[in-house]
């Protein structure tokens, strides 16, 4: 923008005019380019808002779980997108604007107030009244002349008029000394403010103009930019789709099917040909002997009707039992080895309390131990049973599976033998609470005797002194509450 320099108050009161117009239009652009950017930032929220909907909506489908894991992280891709532009233009450039306002309006204020002081010096001259004493110096002066001229007008008379138009012109000497004095003074304050203030100050406003020009066009970048840099992580997640899609095999998966659904029944023999063209045989024939052949089922193409279930898993086809009863054999192997350890730490806990009576009294863990044992009692019988159909629904013996029912009887054994050999706690907890260690609970632990805290399955401890051989350690809970626990019954955390 080119600001040319004016020399007539009313050119530069115009241009002046269009120079207020122009940075006011520059101020309100920036203005809805912010407002432009937030609705394109509500847009990538909303898309984004509505893409978290879709995953919940299809989460419970397993076959899309790395489709669904790749567009939640394209997802947050967008919703960064529109928290960076918030920040970085949205933000940025709201705050450069009140800045941009608050310099405009000194502009202005400035080239205002610089104007009326020019019109102020501009009423001090006094021309009116330097016309006015002059036009009566000139008429003194007419008039003393003509009294001179008058034959009968005595000598005082045309005295007093020359001093009348001498005084007269004195005046009007002054006036004009004092009106060109103003007049100087004005014209140097009108070189001042055309060739300076005025000139200065538009600079001043043309730079800022310029920078805000600047500014927005950085911002136009910096729309663009954002979305870029954001690119390369947005690939990769469509790639990521993409791979996913590449890596199904669906050979495998029909392999997979057929694995987890075949029965192992054989397939049914061919159906033979019963001939009655042969007509019926005497009463006394040996047909008890050669009983009337029975067609065989043709399953699974017949149609069945479902047998109750057995414990056994007897009414599954051969494979589908061998599986089940499998699992059946792992889930009560967990559980036997969760009441074992249970069983140790009460174990533990009654020598302790043996030998430090201070601790709690041992009779008091008599109920707990019982049913304990029987708890492992129960699921060893269970175990055994569930051994032994899965030996017959392969058809012989599981040597993997015999081994570890005599591990797990054998665990139960060393647990009952192991009383006896605790060492005694200190009378008193050690005066350091800074903790040793951290851990988590893997079972819950009801402390229900003097010294011993409750714990519950999955609880963060901290270890405030270790076990020292006893099966026992003191730990911190987080409300507070510090006590002994078994060591079998926490995992210690890295």
């Amino acid at each position: 923008i080119a600001y040319q320099r004016c020399s007539v108050l009313l050119t530069l009161q115009d241009q002046y005019d269009q120079i207020d117009k122009h940075t006011l239009t520059g101020l309100d652009l920036v203005d809805r380019y912010i407002k432009f950017v937030k609705e394109r930032t509500e847009i990538e929220q909303n898309y984004a808002k509505q893409l978290r909907r879709v995953l919940v909506r299809f989460s419970n489908h397993a076959s899309l779980q790395e489709i669904l894991n790749e567009l939640n992280d394209y997802a947050g891709q967008r919703e960064l997108i529109a928290e960076n532009m918030t920040t970085g233009i949205c933000v940025e450039l709201n705050k450069y604007l009140q800045e941009l306002k608050q310099e405009r309006k000194t502009h202005l204020l400035d080239a205002k107030k610089a104007q009326q002081v020019l019109e102020g010096s501009f009423k001090q001259l006094e021309s009116k009244r330097y016309a006015k004493e002059w036009a009566e110096a000139e008429k003194a002066t007419q008039q003393a002349e003509k009294i001179e001229s008058d034959l009968n007008a005595t000598k005082i008379d045309v005295e007093k008029a020359k001093l009348h138009a001498h005084n007269r012109m004195h005046t009007a000497e002054e006036c004009r000394n004092d009106y060109a004095a103003q007049l100087q003074k004005y014209n140097k304050e009108q070189n001042a403010y055309y060739y300076s203030q005025i000139p200065q100050i538009f600079n001043k406003m043309q730079d800022m103009d310029e920078r805000r020009i600047r500014r927005l066009a950085g911002g136009y970048c910096q729309f663009s930019d954002i979305e870029k840099n954001v690119l390369p992580i947005i690939t990769k997640c469509l790639d990521g789709i993409s791979a996913a899609g590449m890596k199904i095999n669906e050979k495998q998966d029909s392999m997979l099917f057929i694995e987890q659904h075949k029965s192992g029944f054989e397939r049914p023999a061919d159906i033979d040909f019963e001939d009655y063209t042969q007509g019926i045989k005497p009463a006394t024939s040996d047909s008890s002997l050669n009983p009337p052949k029975v067609r065989a089922k043709l399953w699974p193409f017949t149609k069945k009707t479902k047998a109750p279930a057995a414990e056994d898993f007897s009414h599954l086809p051969p494979e589908q039992r061998k599986k089940r009863l499998q699992g059946k054999i792992d889930d009560i192997t967990k559980e036997l080895q969760k009441t074992q350890d249970q069983s140790e730490a009460l174990e533990k806990m009654k020598g302790v309390y043996e030998h430090s009576p201070q601790m709690g009294d041992p009779s008091s863990l008599e109920p707990q131990i019982s049913e304990t044992a029987q708890s492992i009692g129960r699921l060893t019988g269970e175990l055994a049973k569930y051994e032994t159909w899965l030996s017959d629904a392969v058809g012989g013996d599981d040597s993997s599976n015999l081994t570890r029912l005599d591990r797990c009887v054998s665990s139960v054994v060393a647990a009952h033998e192991s009383q006896g050999l605790y060492s005694e706690f200190d009378d008193e907890f050690e005066d350091i609470e800074t903790p040793v260690g951290q851990c988590v609970a893997l079972y819950t632990f009801e402390g229900n005797s003097e010294g011993t805290v409750s714990v519950t399955e999955g609880e963060m401890l901290s270890i405030m002194e270790n076990d020292k051989g006893d099966g026992w350690m003191r730990v911190l809970r987080g409300s507070g509450e510090e006590g002994y626990i078994p060591s079998s019954y926490v995992k210690h955390s890295p």
